[in-house]
């Protein structure tokens, strides 16, 4: 059975969520000496990546409301094959910075989606 647009958009307001519990009073050199904070972390964002991937196939008008929506899905790409040239810093900046953004982002996508339905 096909997923919805409210399923992948709640993907990825999870996986947002995820993300900000496991680095919840963690700074960047903690993060940056523990491989578990960094593969939890880095699977958060391939979630994010393919979700966001998907609703662009599935609702392009919606995925257009998403800030930078093509770079979430760049991004997921070299962290699947190419996870030796991760640079720690940029994924703990991004999952800083941008994460709670695309949340926000998404929650109110998912607002929308229920007041409509």
């Amino acid at each position: 059975m096909p997923r919805s647009a409210l399923a992948y958009l709640s993907d990825v307001v999870d996986a947002c969520d995820a993300i900000a519990v496991t680095l919840d009073g963690v700074d960047l050199p903690s993060y940056e000496a523990t491989r578990t904070l960094r593969s939890a972390v880095e699977r958060e964002f391939t979630i994010i990546g393919e979700a966001v991937n998907a609703l662009q196939r599935l609702a392009p008008a919606r995925a257009a409301r998403i800030s930078h929506a093509r770079k979430i899905v760049g991004f997921r790409n070299p962290l699947v094959p190419d996870y030796p040239a991760i640079i720690d810093a940029t994924v703990w900046a991004i999952a800083r910075n941008d994460a709670p953004v695309l949340r926000r982002e998404c929650a109110a996508l998912i607002d929308e989606l229920g007041t409509a339905g």
